[in-house]
């Protein structure tokens, strides 16, 4: 009879483990993913920022005698916008390549209407994606045409005001993953509370029989970090195991710096660890401050 009952409590333990790691797997798994999706869409908003460029024309009315002045004069303007801290790389266009460029752009192939190179050279600069909204924008249009031989400063006005936008799309999708954040926290401390409560007359027995606290709470965190753990690495399976499926069958472009997947993979695992931890020391001392006639009221 005996030999039942404590194959019963065994049987009860591992279906309250199996169900609390599951709980976990399933919350840090949700987690994982809009982390994902985060790391994702912002490589995808810096990309698409650093595709909007900033035109800037040097004078083109000036004596062919003077060309080896200018052309000096346009380089130092190259390098030195350059070198601004806003700027993530330049292209020089010169006279000829513009008209060429213009010539494509038309589907022209006669020189009848390109007499001559009458487009300006310019530079093309694309900027950091942090200086690329409409704010900060402006004091780099003004730092720009602020360089010797620059007579003239253009932007799309019309895809700044679209890549604005980006940002607010990044804001909600961080206020999503804030809000995953907090239902993690909320629903794994559900799950181990619940598992704590089933032990709440143990705990009270052995703080009634001399154990002291700190040798009550110690198997309970052990066990916190081995459920939080298991949770943490079948979330990670279940997410990676997705990525690798879209990356290999469907071909979705997924960012591909590790350092960021490695920060997540460790954000998942002290995420588990820490609420679960946490949950079992608030869960296990709460019944260790209350009275034995509480415990049939908790």
């Amino acid at each position: 009879m005996a030999k039942s009952v404590d194959d019963f409590n065994k049987k009860r333990l591992r279906s309250s483990n199996i169900t609390v790691v599951v709980s976990i797997a399933l919350v840090l798994f949700l987690l994982g993913l809009m982390g994902l999706i985060l790391i994702n869409a912002q490589k995808y908003s810096d990309y698409l920022k650093e595709q909007l460029v900033v035109n800037a024309y040097f004078d083109e009315n000036y004596d062919a005698k003077d060309s080896a002045k200018i052309a000096k004069l346009e380089d130092d303007a190259v390098q030195q916008i350059q070198k601004m801290e806003s700027v993530k790389h330049t292209k020089y266009i010169s006279k000829k390549m513009a008209t060429a460029e213009a010539k494509k752009s038309l589907g022209i192939d006669t020189e009848a209407l390109f007499e001559d190179d009458i487009y300006p050279a310019s530079v093309e600069v694309a900027l950091k994606p942090e200086y690329n909204d409409s704010i900060k924008i402006v004091n780099v249009l003004k730092q720009i045409k602020a360089v010797p031989g620059v007579v003239d400063v253009k932007n799309d006005s019309e895809s700044q005001q679209i890549y604005d936008k980006l940002n607010t799309i990044l804001q909600w999708i961080l206020g999503f993953c804030v809000l995953f954040l907090v239902l993690a926290i909320v629903l794994i401390n559900n799950s181990i509370r619940l598992k704590v409560f089933s032990k709440r007359f143990i705990i009270k027995t052995m703080q009634l029989v001399g154990a002291k606290r700190r040798f009550i709470l110690t198997p309970f965190i052990k066990e916190a970090v081995v459920l939080g753990l298991l949770g943490a690495v079948i979330g990670l399976l279940a997410l990676f195991g997705i990525w690798y499926y879209f990356t290999t069958t469907i071909k979705t472009p997924f960012v591909q710096d590790t350092n960021q997947y490695i920060w997540l993979v460790a954000g998942v695992f002290g995420v588990g660890i820490f609420i679960t931890v946490l949950s079992t020391i608030i869960a296990t001392w709460r019944f260790l401050r209350s009275n034995v006639d509480d415990l049939y009221y908790s």
